[in-house]
């Protein structure tokens, strides 16, 4: 590990040096400290930096500090941000900076690329590779009160300090396997800045779509799209504001008045009498005057045909056997939904029909599924064999 001494940067006149070390590195560690259970974003505590001779411990909380200086590095295109589940601290910066900080490199995705488990956590991936173990202590704690004790910082300076080791070990692994071009397919969706815009009119899509008709899709939408606007006034969870099941009763109910709403299973009691009820209900009614105009255009997919159990139990040993040969977790590359997508549709919109699933996997299934290949046991080996 590099010898440095760990600051902690209250004041811009600091932040700037900081910043000015960082910007010697060709890439540096980030992580966020953050609190949302109450909230709809995210407040932010604290940001941990570790890159060069850099290591750091940001106080984004501190009345003298401002972050502009950091913000303007984290948008510098010649060096590479390294994350660990990036999802949720890009969703902060993202906030801050109007973009997602490019170019980036998340660590749990090249983890996966590497073979070494889907969805790994920080401290098993810390483990496997740097043989060190991390210190859980402070994992659940208020990050917003301060002063921080000596132990949270330095739990909090390790998990970039970590970070900032793992980084040339796994570039070093993907691209002796030539899997870097795996993780820029899975990076796509990660810094695609639609995932962070969280626009109200696009709040349906987060819903699960359970009928097809006019009314009950334009109710599901409007007052999805209602309860985005309410919570981020608020801001409060959405679950704070009504339920997803709440919604899903009221495109169903489709309530006209107070009692009707009152009725319902999924509406907390009392709810009704409150002034957002009223808002809910005009909302409701906007919904049902003219449900054509206000409903998404979905098509229903398309009815699954009948027989596919042979089909897909023949695709899932094959994917076992893919998986095996890669050593990646078969669900990394299709789950089961998918695969019985793929037995019935040689063209399904699946990932396994994309990228480097699809050489790895999509290729040999529509292979398949039209007897170009068949799977045979030799020596109580699952095989694939060319007929």
């Amino acid at each position: 590990m590099v010898e440095t001494d760990l600051q902690i940067v209250t004041d811009t006149a600091t932040l700037e040096k900081v910043c000015a070390g960082l910007r010697k590195a060709e890439f540096f560690a980030v992580d966020t400290e953050f609190l949302r259970e109450s909230t709809y974003w995210s407040k932010l505590c604290l940001i941990q930096v570790a890159g060069g001779d850099v290591e750091a411990i940001i106080d984004p909380l501190a009345k003298d500090l401002d972050l502009r200086p950091f913000l303007s590095v984290m948008a510098e295109p010649s060096i590479t941000k390294v994350f660990h589940a990036a999802r949720q601290d890009l969703e902060i910066f993202y906030r801050l900076m109007g973009q997602v900080p490019l170019p980036l490199f998340d660590s749990q995705i090249a983890a996966m690329a590497a073979g070494l488990g889907d969805s790994i956590g920080y401290d098993t991936l810390v483990q496997k590779m740097l043989s060190r173990s991390v210190d859980k202590g402070s994992r659940f704690t208020d990050w917003s009160r301060r002063p921080l004790t000596d132990k949270q910082l330095t739990y909090a300076i390790g998990d970039v300090t970590h970070l900032r080791d793992l980084y040339p070990l796994l570039i070093g692994r993907l691209a002796n396997n030539n899997r870097l071009s795996w993780v820029d397919e899975e990076m796509a969706g990660l810094t695609n800045p639609g995932i962070y815009q969280f626009n109200p009119e696009d709040a349906w899509r987060r819903m699960k779509i359970r009928k097809y008709t006019p009314q009950w899709l334009a109710i599901m939408r409007l007052v999805s799209r209602w309860r985005e606007r309410e919570a981020q006034t608020r801001d409060k969870p959405r679950g704070r504001i009504i339920k997803d099941d709440a919604i899903y009763e009221i495109a169903q109910q489709a309530p006209r008045n107070v009692e009707a709403l009152g009725r319902m299973r999924a509406i907390p009691r009392g709810f009704e009498r409150s002034s957002i009820a009223r808002d809910l209900l005009d909302v409701v009614k906007e919904a049902l005057e003219d449900p054509s105009s206000h409903a998404p255009h979905i098509s229903r997919p398309p009815a699954m045909p009948p027989g596919l159990g042979p089909v897909t139990e023949m695709l899932k040993v094959l994917l076992r056997i893919k998986a095996e040969e890669l050593g990646v977790a078969p669900r990394l590359i299709a789950n089961a939904a998918e695969i019985e997508q793929l037995a019935a549709f040689d063209a399904a919109d699946i990932p396994a029909l994309q990228g480097w699933r699809y050489e790895a996997f999509g290729e040999d299934a529509l292979r398949l599924k039209r007897g170009e290949i068949s799977l045979t046991l030799k020596e109580k080996q699952a095989k694939i064999e060319t007929r």
